[in-house]
């Protein structure tokens, strides 16, 4: 995955400053527990001590006496552990705290790139979806299912609005859940304002969360970086060729508002693209769109049809438009 210089230094001056960021706030911690438990301070010094004395007999081949050391310092360990936990504090209080456990922060795991370093490169080259910030505000623990109505029976789903959001978010639940095994693909239908952006942008947080790369994109503006990419219509080609690879490789494409794109050949052939070899890679692929499923089909055609339906989960979303509810309520409450 190709980036220039400048943006590759940038991310990895950011690691830096995680590591550094890390150590201060674990320094902090430390003098806080040798306040509160003086004790400890000695304590770890000993660990430290036999530790390092254990690492030298085990570096020159000396085994003996290296079984007792090893349960000394196991002991001195449990005390340890003991203390914290007698004055409130996590066991874990002494450790390093990383953002990342997976590469503790190096961007790295090995000579391989950690998934918290491919997002990195994803946020930097889709900056625009501001997705970090959007997530931030929308997310299971600012969703809401006060906006659906109890008593308003769809005659589609034959549940009320209310019922039936309930479904959807606990099969939305259930898709996070089981991410990293079944690899589902997910299609989210409904009309204007229902909720189908904030839906997707909750399952793009946990996923986040998880340590998963995920990309953001609405479907003009993924329309616009597969047609630069197809016929190179930027200064620096390579810009959308990077863009187009993490389209396909993503752990999870979220593909909003599908069909307010300009609809042709050129479009088609490219959604098909996307969606066929993400399903051979086994990579999730989640589509919300206003279009009804008969739209879907008249709209990109029988082949796109018939992928969408054999391989995404189809969840409908009812209710009235909840941001025109919002903005009628703030109206009337000024």
């Amino acid at each position: 995955m190709a980036l220039k210089n400048d943006q590759y230094n940038q991310i990895l001056r950011e690691y830096d400053g995680k590591i550094l960021q890390n150590k201060h706030e674990l320094d902090i911690r430390r003098q806080e527990a040798f306040r509160l438990i003086p004790e400890l301070k000695e304590l770890e010094d000993s660990i430290i001590s036999l530790s390092a004395r254990s690492g030298r007999m085990a570096l020159l081949g000396d085994d003996t006496g290296l079984k007792d050391l090893k349960e000394n310092i196991n002991e001195l360990e449990r005390k340890k552990i003991s203390l914290l936990l007698t004055h409130g504090l996590p066991e874990n209080y002494l450790d390093m705290q990383y953002q990342c456990e997976k590469c503790k922060d190096t961007g790295f795991i090995g000579n391989e790139k950690c998934n918290c370093f491919k997002q990195a490169i994803a946020d930097l080259m889709y900056s625009d979806s501001n997705i970090r910030e959007i997530i931030a505000r929308e997310n299971f623990n600012t969703f809401s299912f006060q906006y659906y109505s109890d008593d308003i029976i769809d005659e589609t789903t034959g549940l009320s609005q209310l019922s039936n959001m309930q479904k959807v978010v606990a099969y939305s639940k259930s898709f996070i859940r089981h991410f990293h095994k079944k690899h589902d693909n997910l299609l989210l239908l409904g009309n204007t304002g229902v909720g189908k952006t904030f839906l997707a942008n909750c399952i793009a947080r946990e996923l986040l969360n998880r340590g998963y790369t995920v990309i953001y994109l609405t479907a003009f503006r993924l329309f616009d970086i597969l047609e630069k990419h197809k016929f190179n219509k930027e200064e620096d080609g390579s810009a959308a060729s990077n863009q187009f690879e993490y389209i396909l490789d993503c752990d999870l494409l979220i593909i909003d508002d599908l069909g307010t794109e300009m609809n042709n050949s050129f479009t088609n052939s490219q959604l098909y693209l996307i969606i066929n070899e993400r399903l051979l890679k086994q990579k999730s692929t989640l589509i919300s769109t206003n279009l009804s499923l008969p739209n879907i089909n008249s709209t990109y055609g029988e082949r796109i049809f018939s992928r969408i339906v054999s391989s995404f989960s189809v969840q409908r979303i009812v209710g009235k438009d909840i941001r025109l509810h919002k903005a009628v309520h703030q109206s009337n409450s000024e």
